[in-house]
């Protein structure tokens, strides 16, 4: 069954092997690995895509991960996507290929590329136009100038972010329950840093980005409404 663990850790070398290693003895198999997020202090954040049997924990694997020196577990739930990471590139590729479900196409992407549960499409005048399906109905509109953290009223559950897809409508995507939306998801996309991927041993693979995840999908939209 497919996890995702999200962790901090010491970004030095030797720290993705340890932890590589104690992931493995508790249990998990780990399948791919993305830099989310690289600190000031020295410290990273890692999403850690993981198989486990169902003779392993997941508070097994947390336990174990927490033991490091340095290290701490963000979150971890269960992955729906499966199978691997979806990186930004890939989903701009995918809307590329289909310029005229582009829009809805993102709805359904973005949730796998920001490790999410789920996105909307909400117009100001026509409400609620496109959502995937975990997504909580009658979304509201926001105005925004910037991709950024929203509250729902009277949601306490779900963590939100949301970016303007031109003038009069917005794109929304959710986590239920966390992790919360680091700053490094949210900033505005540097063209010329695409990701990089590399193989840290046989078998797994992590996406290195200097400026974070999934804003190559956030440049594509907002060129595409603008």
């Amino acid at each position: 069954m497919p996890f995702l663990l999200r962790v901090e850790l010491p970004d030095v070398p030797g720290s993705l092997g340890r932890l590589a290693g104690a992931i493995g003895e508790a249990g998990g198999d780990i399948e791919a690995i993305e830099i989310v997020e690289k600190r000031h202090d020295g410290t990273a954040v890692d999403d850690v895509l993981l198989e486990l049997p169902p003779t392993a924990m997941p508070d097994t694997i947390v336990s174990a991960c927490n033991q490091l020196p340095g290290v701490h577990v963000v979150w971890i739930s269960r992955y729906a996507a499966g199978g691997n990471l979806f990186l930004d590139l890939e989903a701009v590729e995918d809307l590329t290929a289909n310029p005229t479900e582009a829009l809805d196409r993102l709805v359904d992407l973005l949730p796998v590329t920001f490790r999410a549960d789920w996105a909307a499409r909400v117009h100001r005048a026509d409400g609620q136009r496109y959502s995937t399906e975990a997504a909580p109905s009658d979304l509201p509109f926001v105005e925004l100038v910037r991709t950024e953290r929203v509250e729902i009223e009277g949601d306490d559950v779900n963590v939100v972010v949301a970016a303007r897809l031109g003038g009069n409508e917005i794109v929304v995507v959710g986590r239920r329950g966390g992790p919360d939306f680091l700053d490094s998801e949210l900033g505005t996309w540097s063209p010329g840093r695409d990701p990089v991927t590399y193989a840290p041993t046989s078998g797994q693979t992590r996406s290195k980005t200097n400026t974070g995840i999934s804003r190559s999908v956030f440049a594509w939209y907002s060129s595409y409404g603008a």
